[in-house]
């Protein structure tokens, strides 16, 4: 398993300030898909990020590798909705994790990257 760095990027810059009823829907249908992901245990971290006059998506995932991770992407409600979102994905070499929400010793390891 590795884990990967999802970036949700936004129809426009100052979503989602400006969204529309259709947009709002689709978002709580995101919402529910990345909160049913975070119960399956793939998701390890999901939420909103500020950022000048609007936000983008974050989302740190475990999946077996970059494929898993695009289809797990390409799944979500808002992808699968074609209105202008996109996610761009970064693999994370290492993760440290705080033992109270790493459920289990091991996953509060640093896990050293190794080409």
């Amino acid at each position: 398993m590795a884990y990967f760095h999802l970036k949700l990027v936004p129809p426009r810059p100052t979503f989602p300030h400006d969204a529309s009823a259709k947009e709002m829907e689709t978002m709580d249908r995101h919402a529910d898909y990345w909160r049913s992901q975070a119960a399956a245990g793939t998701a390890i971290a999901v939420g909103p990020v500020l950022e000048g006059e609007g936000a983008w998506g974050l989302a740190v995932i475990e999946a077996e590798d970059e494929g898993a991770a695009r289809a797990l992407a390409d799944a979500d409600p808002v992808i699968r909705a074609a209105i202008g979102f996109h996610y761009q994905i970064s693999t994370m070499p290492s993760l440290i994790l705080r033992s109270k929400d790493a459920g289990s010793p091991q996953n509060s390891t640093f896990q050293h990257f190794r080409t």
